[in-house]
């Protein structure tokens, strides 16, 4: 069996609903926050085997927008990406 790492986590800047990111697509900005956890993690997105992000209020935003950012960060298309979405509570 494969040990299991978590070997960084980014988060977005918090906005308030339709503000300053409001036009910016969920999957584009995601893509920044997954870029910049390579970054902090020294690694390539090769090294990748794994991609799980959270987002919110995913209505209208297409399907699985972590696969759409991790695509965008440049994690290659045969590694699996998963989206969290807990809403309040």
């Amino acid at each position: 069996m494969r040990e299991v790492v978590i070997v960084s986590a980014v988060r977005t800047p918090v906005g308030t609903f339709l503000g300053a990111f409001g036009q910016m697509p969920a999957a584009d900005l995601g893509a920044l926050a997954i870029a910049e956890a390579m970054k902090r993690a020294g690694i390539t997105p090769d090294q990748v085997d794994e991609v799980i992000m959270g987002n919110v209020i995913q209505g209208g935003l297409g399907q699985n927008t972590a696969r759409q950012a991790s695509i965008k960060a440049g994690i290659p298309i045969e590694i699996p990406s998963w989206t969290l979405n807990k809403v309040c509570g």
